[in-house]
């Protein structure tokens, strides 16, 4: 039979890598934000990303009551910062600079995309809640190689 354990399972799809997205919005005037690995485009028209949030999170329940969110999509060079980003949530930005990018929402100043959204809807999947954004402003970096989640670790691509 099956191992269907979180651990068992986390080993399979850790063979898939992805890109890490920090979302991230200002909160109560402080920052709030996390990392995510689950960010995926979902429509072109209209402009439709999404990322899975834990329910067991505690930085989503806050960071759901900004109506503008910033993701950041990180790139190769941020790899110190997304470390860092993965402290706890009350020293996550300790020494990280934030870029305001409007009503609200935060950005990580020079990763290799930004994109400012809203909130569009949500959908309760096992211990999950899949969040669909709407993309009101993006901007990319044609220059920065992606920084990627593979097998538990961060990785830059390499030819």
């Amino acid at each position: 039979m099956a191992d269907l354990s979180p651990q068992a399972l986390r080993r399979t799809f850790g063979a898939y890598p992805t890109g890490i997205a920090l979302i991230a919005a200002t909160i109560d005037d402080r920052a709030v934000g996390m990392l995510a690995n689950s960010f995926t485009s979902v429509s072109l028209n209209p402009p439709l990303v999404s990322i899975n949030f834990d329910h067991a999170s505690t930085t989503w329940p806050v960071l759901s009551r900004a109506d503008r969110l910033g993701i950041s999509l990180l790139g190769a060079r941020d790899r110190d910062r997304a470390l860092l980003l993965r402290r706890p949530t009350a020293e996550r930005f300790s020494g990280i600079e934030m870029q305001a990018i409007g009503d609200g929402a935060l950005a990580l100043p020079d990763t290799a995309a930004t994109l400012k959204v809203k909130r569009h809807s949500d959908l309760v999947a096992g211990d999950h809640v899949i969040v669909v954004f709407e993309v009101i402003d993006h901007a990319r970096n044609t220059e920065a190689a992606p920084l990627v989640f593979h097998d538990g670790q961060m990785h830059a691509l390499t030819d």
